[in-house]
């Protein structure tokens, strides 16, 4: 078995639902002491649902050298009904090829991979032009309230500098390598509260339907083309997801009525951009309204430059794929180091079994993934020189 392998099973073997992690930290700064890391443990939130998060850095050869990063989470989702797995999913299990485990594609073989890759690399270059660190949570799969986001503002106050960084999220498709994401859409929740009167159904003259009020400002927002998108995003969506309204009986006007929406936005609009339009079309429909706003993430991009040249190249020279950026999917935990880091990257292992029962990845993916890091290292510290 190689290194990447081992450290991935014995990763798998911490039950880490989130947010526990489950002793996972614990292993990876063993590893990291004695590749001459400082750690750091910045711990957040309340004692019943307590958040480990580390920040491991190794100098570079110099004070100044850039830094590049590698981010990720210990934390996995919760198993699903156990009956329903082939084998006990914190029980790393072998089968045709595919290593079987809760975690094992997102993304616990990628940190496993961070980490004997910049073993492999200290070990042929001791003193190196770059500065490497690591940030790690076991908040990425919840709430995501006191993991990466936390971490991010304790660097931010003390002025430390980050230059590139690579998030280890499943970005793959078929093989590792052939997708990366180069950004993220924002993701904005709307929760429309409609005001009408409540009333008999058959006197609708003595009541005021909030829901017939609702649907022509609903109608107009849903035709609505926010933006056109750009390159590298497509254009900014909104969809309604929920519609709650009415007593229950059928001869009941209801008093209100309240919609959830959200918007996938792109770097062609912005949150402050589309919450005015929205209420610009409230407000010309004339209704009595409360509106609440909930912001998850807002967008970032990365364009091609120093980074995804390094990874890209990386990718070519194992794989010899030529590797597609995108910016589809959900959130990840770029959107926050976006905001202190120029230059963020994902890259990892195929996505296709992720969250599922039996989750796996084929156990061929692992060292590939590895080696893209370590060769990222190498033409990074390359350039740095």
């Amino acid at each position: 078995m190689t290194p990447t392998l081992l450290l991935t099973e014995e990763l798998i073997s911490r039950p880490s639902v989130t947010p526990d992690d489950a002793g996972c930290l614990e292993i990876l700064e063993r590893r990291l002491a004695a590749l001459g890391f400082a750690n750091e443990r910045l711990d957040s939130g309340p004692a019943d649902f307590r958040v480990s998060n580390l920040w491991a850095k190794r100098p570079g050869a110099t004070a100044d050298a850039p830094v590049l990063v590698f981010a990720g989470h210990t934390d996995v989702v919760p198993t699903g009904p156990l009956e329903r797995w082939s084998q006990a999913p914190f029980v790393p299990t072998h089968r045709e090829g595919r290593l079987y485990g809760r975690g094992v594609a997102d993304m616990k073989s990628s940190i496993a991979a961070f980490v004997v890759a910049v073993e492999e690399f200290i070990a042929a270059v001791p003193n190196p032009s770059i500065a490497i660190a690591l940030l790690l949570t076991s908040d990425e799969e919840g709430p995501a309230v006191d993991g990466t986001v936390h971490v991010c503002r304790v660097l931010q106050a003390r002025g430390e500098r980050l230059d590139w960084c690579i998030v280890g999220e499943p970005t793959a498709v078929e093989h590792t390598g052939d997708m990366v994401k180069n950004g993220r859409r924002g993701s904005m929740n709307g929760k429309l509260t409609v005001r009408g009167i409540q009333g008999h159904i058959a006197y609708p003259q003595l009541a005021r339907n909030p829901i017939h009020q609702a649907l022509p400002a609903l109608a107009e927002l849903a035709a609505i083309e926010w933006d056109k998108g750009n390159d590298f995003f497509p254009p900014t969506s909104f969809q309604v997801s929920n519609i709650h309204g009415g007593t229950g009986a059928s001869n009941v006007i209801p008093g209100d009525v309240v919609i959830d929406f959200n918007f996938r936005f792109c770097t062609e609009s912005t949150s402050e951009g589309l919450q005015a339009r929205v209420g610009e079309v409230l407000d010309r429909h004339g209704l009595e309204y409360d509106m609440a706003w909930s912001i998850s993430g807002q967008p970032f991009l990365t364009e091609p430059g120093t980074l995804v040249h390094a990874v890209s190249d990386a990718i070519r020279a194992e794989t010899g794929l030529s590797t597609e950026l995108s910016t589809t999917g959900g959130t990840s935990d770029g959107r926050f180091i976006s905001r202190i880091c120029p230059q963020v990257l994902e890259c990892g292992p195929p996505n296709a079994m992720i969250h599922k029962i039996d989750e796996y990845l084929e156990v061929a993916e692992l060292e590939p993934l590895k080696n893209i890091y370590r060769r990222t290292l190498e033409n990074l510290a390359k350039g740095a020189r």
